[in-house]
């Protein structure tokens, strides 16, 4: 989680140790994050991790059970029309009334939105390729997702809140969403926070990243950050070893005999240090994916439970 003060006056959204439970299941168990204004925020795990859970909590759709959230520095309950006013939303589940035509849905939808910017949802139309004669049951998968994300943007909110919206979807509209249209909200001062567990795509667009697992965060830090504190380290013994090395820091370690390679956790003089207190040489450094640091995060959560 970022830290207090100037933090909380520019935070879009604020989440404090919450919790909710469907039945016995922790679907979120003490959560806390911060999301600040002008950011993109990457929130990932895998399908069942908790994101949609907390997600439905930003937009008012559920209640906290146990503490607390704002939006915009507001209650998403009990002001959802002040926060819904000021959010776009798109999710994977694209319902769309399939008997309206393209451009009688964004009229529809235009009239919830007094900032709705006309210039601007045209604009988006004709990048999208969308006929606004078109009838929504008719159109692809991919081109309903162009619609929800026009009508998600053409308002021009301050907040952009995208759940798995790429899932299904071909690379030209995954295009369409994490590239140009994520950048330029940021970049206009607005927000994104970004729900998938295709990581690859969260690490192409997010400055910011939380990583959710069985309803808690494993960490969250600035992508950059995290960048520079997890690295991929070949090791090299001088000697065989009959079991993994037990290096300071190492998230996962897997090698046989003189080489050993180790997902690591730490500042880089830190682990040299550890490794040489071991024996060992450090002969090849790379930074792993934000895939491999989930893997290797989630699978040393699941060894201490």
């Amino acid at each position: 989680m970022q830290g207090n003060g100037s933090h909380l006056e520019n935070s879009v959204v604020r989440v404090h140790r919450l919790s909710r439970h469907f039945g016995t299941k922790a679907a979120l168990d003490g959560v806390s994050l911060t999301v600040l204004r002008g950011s993109v925020f990457g929130l990932v795990g895998e399908n069942g991790a908790g994101k949609t859970t907390l997600i439905k909590h930003i937009l008012g759709l559920l209640r906290a059970e146990a503490g607390s959230i704002h939006v915009f520095g507001l209650d998403p309950v009990r002001d959802c029309v002040r926060v819904l006013g000021n959010i776009g939303y798109l999710s994977e589940e694209n319902e769309l009334p399939g008997w309206m035509r393209v451009g009688e849905f964004l009229d529809y939808m235009r009239a919830f939105h007094p900032s709705w910017d006309d210039g601007y949802a045209a604009e988006l139309q004709t990048a999208f390729d969308l006929d606004p004669r078109g009838r929504l049951r008719n159109l692809s998968k991919g081109q309903r997702a162009r619609v929800s994300l026009v009508a998600a943007l053409a308002h021009r909110p301050d907040l952009l809140v995208l759940d798995e919206p790429s899932s299904g979807l071909d690379p030209i509209v995954r295009r369409d969403i994490l590239g140009a249209i994520i950048r330029t909200i940021a970049d206009q001062g607005r927000t994104v926070l970004f729900s998938s567990h295709l990581l690859d795509e969260v690490e192409r667009v997010s400055d910011h990243v939380a990583m959710l697992h069985r309803g808690q965060v494993l960490f969250c830090a600035g992508l950059i950050d995290i960048k520079e504190t997890h690295h991929r380290l070949t090791l090299h013994f001088e000697k065989d070893l009959v079991r993994a090395p037990q290096l300071t820091g190492a998230l996962a370690c897997e090698g046989q005999g003189q080489e050993w390679t180790a997902l690591c956790r730490g500042r880089l003089g830190e682990l040299e240090s550890a490794a040489n207190q071991l024996g060992a040489r450090i002969v090849d450094r790379q930074v792993p994916t934000l895939d491999e640091i989930f893997v290797a995060q989630a699978g040393t959560r699941r060894s201490t439970n």
